[in-house]
């Protein structure tokens, strides 16, 4: 559901707004200065809508559409061919979308299935209020270059710009441009092509041009920041799993998940991922250090508490391990043989031979920073006798089905013991690829940089193809019936069966749009 917080505050500043201009406009002493005021700014203002349009950019689109006439007719031509490939692909694209949302909505669990590739963006549901600012001001990056595309494409067709406007409609912003309609009619249907196609071309080439600088990103801050070390801990959620004096802490570098590397963020994921879906490790510890918590002694039922980040290392060193009356089965019929609160214990499994054909599986309670710290990992018996000059023996964490205990390295600093699911481990902390090579560069500078340009790609790429889409009101609207102009004049004369065959083609495009977005919204606020 859409936060109720946010929904208050934006409805009581529209309301401001729209009270104090409606006040103003009704006033005899200030209603013509205030509206003069209004028409001199070039603003407009509507229920939930805010418009600014100015000349002052004109002299800066004609500059641009005077560079290089032969190189800017290939680049706009480029534009008409990605114009209509994106106006019959953003179709298909839509069709493809419609039907993974009507997929999740008839099974029980929404999260299967493919990823869509178009989501609604709801801001405070589905996209953090932390993120507003990424969001907003690629979403606005992203019109400005839309309408610079228009922009100069008309003016290199000799049609005339009346001007270039910014926009507020509820939260979201905009940019538009305002064309001489009468230019615009009477030039060639390939000329409308190459203006009414440029906007989604030119967010295309954005979309581009963002990849490019993320993939070269660590090649550009080299010189400050190096990569391929491990990932850097730019926060900690308080509270969390990874928090406290043994946990993780901003600036620290971890580079290890048990035996599994971490160079990057990349590594990080992937390791979590395979910690989670693979049986838990075990640890090799000399035979002398066991003493049994008798599996077949009283059972009771007892419940593991999740999330836990040990961080002390108090109790019985090794070789004196504690012992108790019995292993308890837990719920999910695995076992316990500590204390079910206990920050410092953890129980173990281990198999114990019986003679030469009998094996049996034994459990121990142990201090666990001390029974892991320097010990190798292990899966079997055998991986510890291939490495170890002493008796040793391969013991495993008796954990609940998908909790996992996960030894975090991050060094100098003693390894973080996490037990618990390892995605949690995953949302308790923010990472980076980017380690600084002086102390006062700034920690989040790659961060912003990255993420901002993840927004503009994402962005710039819905723009182009949202804007392809045949549909009343949107370029694809003009696109099409320039297209059919171009296309269809000489096979279907009547230029109301032409006028027709465009209307019911954009009915179409306008339907699937309007569902992709009804059920979008539905999904994302309602479930």
């Amino acid at each position: 559901m859409i936060p109720v917080s946010l929904l208050v505050f934006v409805m009581a500043g529209w309301c401001a707004v729209y009270l104090a201009d409606t006040l103003l406009r009704s006033s005899v002493t200030h209603r013509i200065s205030y509206e003069s005021w209004l028409a001199s700014r070039g603003l407009m203002l509507s229920p939930f809508h805010v418009r600014w349009q100015t000349t002052m950019f004109n002299r800066l689109f004609a500059y641009c559409a005077r560079i290089n006439p032969r190189a800017l007719y290939m680049w706009f031509n480029s534009g008409l061919v990605f114009g209509i490939a994106a106006m019959l692909g953003s179709v298909v694209l839509l069709i493809r979308t419609l039907q993974q949302t009507i997929a999740q909505m008839t099974t029980d669990n929404p999260r299967i299935g493919d990823p869509q590739t178009l989501q609604v963006v709801v801001p405070g549901v589905n996209l953090p209020t932390s993120q507003l600012a990424y969001f907003f001001i690629a979403l606005l990056l992203s019109g400005v270059i839309h309408e610079l595309g228009h922009a100069v494409a008309a003016l290199r067709e000799q049609v005339r710009v009346n001007g270039f406007g910014m926009f507020v409609f509820v939260v979201y912003p905009g940019a538009f441009v305002d064309l001489f309609t009468t230019h615009l009619n009477l030039i060639s249907p390939a000329q409308q092509l190459r203006i009414f196609c440029a906007g989604v071309w030119h967010n295309f080439v954005l979309c581009l041009a963002a990849l490019a600088f993320l993939f070269l990103l660590p090649l550009l801050l080299f010189p400050m920041y190096a990569t391929g070390a491990g990932a850097l801990v730019t926060e900690v959620v308080q509270s969390s799993a990874a928090d406290g004096p043994r946990g993780l802490s901003v600036g620290d570098i971890v580079t290890g998940l048990e035996d599994c590397p971490v160079r990057g963020v990349e590594d990080w994921t992937s390791c979590l991922s395979h910690l989670a879906h693979t049986p838990q490790t075990g640890y090799c510890v000399p035979v002398a250090s066991l003493q049994p918590s008798w599996a077949h002694g009283r059972v009771g039922h007892l419940n593991i508490k999740r999330g836990h980040s040990y961080r002390a290392a108090t109790g019985a060193p090794i070789g004196q391990v504690s012992t108790h009356v019995g292993a308890f089965k837990r719920l999910d019929g695995t076992m316990d043989c500590c204390s079910n609160n206990s920050l410092t214990d953890l129980c173990f499994s281990y198999i114990k031979s019986q003679g030469r054909s009998s094996r049996e599986r034994e459990y121990a309670c142990m201090p666990v920073r001390k029974m892991v710290t320097g010990t190798r990992v292990c899966h079997t018996d055998d991986d510890c006798a291939a490495h170890s000059h002493t008796a040793s023996i391969c013991v495993t964490p008796s954990l609940e089905n998908q909790t996992r205990f996960i030894r975090v390295t991050h060094p100098p600093n003693t390894h973080m013991l996490f037990v618990g699911y390892p995605p949690h481990l995953q949302y308790a902390v923010s990472l980076t690829n980017f380690v600084p090579r002086f102390g006062f560069l700034h920690l989040d500078l790659p961060v912003f940089l990255e993420t901002f340009c993840k927004y503009v790609v994402s962005l710039s790429g819905a723009l182009a193809v949202v804007n392809s889409v045949p549909c009343f009101a949107l370029d694809g609207q003009w696109m099409l019936n320039a297209l059919l102009e171009a296309t269809l004049a000489s096979v279907v004369i009547d230029r109301q069966k032409r006028e027709l065959i465009g209307f019911f083609l954009l009915l179409a495009g306008s339907a699937l749009l309007a569902a992709n977005v009804a059920l979008g919204l539905w999904m994302v606020t309602a479930r």
